[in-house]
């Protein structure tokens, strides 16, 4: 396996959570969010730049309601937008050539085997399945599909008009547990009081108006649109949403349990664990080997963990026990994590 470095993001381990509610009733999509099904779910807090603090928050307001049922995990999305613009039609385009909205799901929280959900105005998608992240050499399954997705978008003003009266875009998305089971642990769907890890992030590209369409704001030195702001749920601390260890948590509650969220001390052990596979990969590229010296890898920094570090010439894994008395947590070279 070809290991490259993986920049650290810079970041304290604080992600956003969510106390996701049991649905009343059925959803009937059309892409409105203020309608009656939504009425019991709280919004998230409003999206920041996907540095976080490192950059300033958003010029135009994003946020997300969740709610789960037996059948379907439902998103709804308010993203407000004076120029509310989409091109892609195909399905599993890569939408966030368009502005674009999008989910992530690692329900077991390992960082392998997650989800990735992206939808323009005009209400196509782009789904796929991530093997591994990017940095530990994927793949994307493009041709995975979610079976029984559906999805809906309400325009409040006009799409593709300069000059109209726009408000904002909303996205209705139900996404059947069916077809998230496969990546769960158990591959079961979560049960009251479980997390799982999801993020957001709206894709905004900077436009202008030329002969009455919209168009992306060339740089003059390059010819090319300037990049895109990335607006996240949940900070990343680095431009990058493939670092699934770093998403909200997303708490499914039922009735009065639980209506709050106090972080594991095995999640913060866990986060010790990738703050400690960054170094162990970034030292590998530098060096052509693994390091054993644990002092080297922690330097000054506060940590609550003990950790044992077995390498090979292209292996490491590196092993701590977990705070909740029961068994170890280990993490190996291509970032994989689990409790054993």
């Amino acid at each position: 396996m070809n290991l490259s470095g993986v920049p650290e993001p810079k970041i304290d381990y604080a992600p956003k959570h969510y106390i996701c509610r049991r649905a009343q009733g059925t959803l009937v999509l059309d892409g409105r969010v203020d309608k009656p099904f939504w009425a019991e779910a709280d919004w998230s807090d409003d999206f920041v730049d996907i540095e976080g603090d490192l950059r300033p928050m958003p010029t135009k307001q994003t946020r997300v309601k969740m709610l789960w049922d037996d059948e379907y995990f439902y998103f709804a999305a308010e993203l407000i937008e004076d120029q509310i613009w989409a091109t892609l039609t195909e399905r599993d385009s890569v939408i966030y050539y368009d502005n674009d909205f999008e989910i992530f799901i690692d329900p077991d929280g390992d960082s392998h085997q997650y989800y990735e959900f992206e939808i323009n105005a005009l209400n196509t998608v782009w789904d796929l399945l991530l093997v591994k992240p990017y940095r530990d050499g994927g793949p994307p399954v493009n041709g995975w599909d979610i079976s029984g997705l559906k999805t809906a978008v309400h325009i409040d003003g006009e799409l593709n008009r300069p000059g109209a009266d726009n408000r904002k875009w909303s996205v209705e998305v139900a996404i059947p547990w069916a077809s998230l089971r496969e990546c769960a642990a158990g591959s079961r769907q979560p049960l009251p009081g479980e997390f799982w890890r999801v993020n957001f992030s709206r894709v905004q590209w900077q436009m202008e108006v030329q002969d009455g369409e919209y168009r992306k704001v060339l740089n003059p030195e390059t010819g090319k649109p300037y990049p895109e702001d990335n607006w996240v749920w949940s900070p990343m601390g680095i431009i990058n949403m493939h670092y699934p260890e770093l998403w909200g948590y997303v708490i499914f509650a039922d009735g009065d349990t639980p209506q709050s969220f106090e972080l594991p001390q095995d999640e913060r052990v866990k986060w010790e664990l990738r703050r400690l596979y960054y170094r162990e990969r970034n030292y590998f590229e530098a060096h052509g080997e693994f390091s054993t010296d644990k002092k080297l890898l922690m330097g000054d920094d506060s940590w609550s963990i003990d950790p044992v570090i077995e390498t090979t010439r292209s292996l490491f894994q590196i092993t701590t026990p977990s705070l909740d008395g029961e068994g170890h947590i280990c993490i190996r070279e291509d970032g994989k994590l689990w409790k054993e």
